[in-house]
């Protein structure tokens, strides 16, 4: 394993970290050898959230009898102080530990942001935890450029997360200023959200970036941990077939897909857009057509439903054209 500190929080993790997404479709009973599999690989840091369902709480069961192996890092959605200091509590008792080292600020809009650091807001809570030793370091994620530029001029930011894959580079003239502030970047999505197939690649080209401090894939078995581990301590340099490659990604996916960042919700009429796209890409990509189309039909809203009133778009901070992109997948879905 290659470790890195992470930033100035002196922290010593892994190059590569763990996601905590995939987790949720696993079972409880699955997470110690999960667990037992990062530990002997040297992963040690593991990122989860609030809003990942029971990702903390499997977590915690995982973690009995050695959880000062691991850096732990996990993040609320809350955004005023009350609501903060809850999820603290929360994220702890699932965790079951009274310490995690990294709380994030999770995904704010930039007017959220600014609740967040103002009077009464969860900023506040993360100070009060972090005083009483609940907490050691307050860190920020975002899927904004907007939210980059203020984690810049934030004091109090410590790390900050922000999808950095083969077709998203758009923070690459950001992060050589957030390392000479000493924060440390968190990649998240390096294979933006699933739609890069091809993963050593997608991983390689993320582990080529110093300004990488660590990235986080998210991983379900221990073979998905070994094949992400062969491809990111990868120490030969880029080769002109791996650019190559790059290229085609790049032109297979251009900026026309879902990052599941969930900012176009609520819909007007309930569809819950980024699942949609998500059952899409397993119809499409993954060879779970069955799997994907008894989900598609148990969704409350499908696709077909929507009603083109376009407020979603005028959200989406990828400029995304989703009302045809939700008619392409009722088509497929359909067929």
């Amino acid at each position: 394993m290659r470790f890195t500190i992470l930033g100035r929080t002196g922290l010593r993790v892994s190059a590569m970290g763990f996601g905590g997404i995939p987790i949720q479709k696993l079972k409880a009973a699955d997470m110690p050898g999960l667990f037992d599999a990062l530990a002997a690989a040297g992963v040690n840091y593991v990122d989860t959230a609030r809003g990942y369902t029971v990702s903390e709480e499997y977590i915690g069961i995982a973690l009995r009898g050695r959880r000062d192996r691991f850096v732990l890092a996990t993040k609320s959605m809350a955004r005023d102080r009350a609501g903060m200091a809850r999820d603290i509590e929360t994220s702890l008792k699932n965790l079951k530990t009274d310490y995690i080292d990294l709380y994030q600020v999770h995904n704010p809009t930039p007017e959220q942001l600014r609740a967040v650091c103002a009077p009464g807001g969860a900023l506040e809570a993360l100070i009060d935890a972090r005083n009483a030793g609940k907490i050691g370091h307050i860190g920020l994620t975002g899927h904004t450029l907007g939210v980059f530029d203020m984690a810049l001029e934030l004091g109090w930011v410590e790390t900050f997360m922000f999808p950095y894959n083969v077709v998203e580079t758009q923070c690459e003239d950001r992060l050589a200023a957030l390392a000479a502030q000493g924060k440390a970047f968190i990649c998240m999505k390096p294979l933006a959200g699933g739609a890069i197939e091809d993963a050593r690649a997608a991983l390689r080209f993320v582990a080529a970036n110093p300004l990488v401090t660590v990235a986080i894939p998210g991983m379900a078995s221990a073979e998905e941990l070994t094949a992400n581990l062969e491809a990111y301590l990868d120490p030969s340099p880029l080769t002109e077939a791996e650019r190559e490659t790059f290229g085609r990604i790049r032109q297979k996916l251009g900026n026309a897909f879902c990052r599941r960042c969930s900012y176009c919700a609520p819909c007007t009429v309930g569809i819950d857009i980024p699942s949609i796209f998500t059952l899409e890409g397993y119809l499409e990509r993954y060879d779970l057509g069955d799997w994907a189309r008894a989900r598609y039909a148990a969704q409350a809203h499908r696709a077909d439903e929507c009603v083109r009133c376009g407020l979603c778009e005028s959200r989406c901070p990828y400029g995304l054209p989703i009302r045809d992109m939700l008619a392409r997948a009722a088509e497929r879905f359909a067929r």
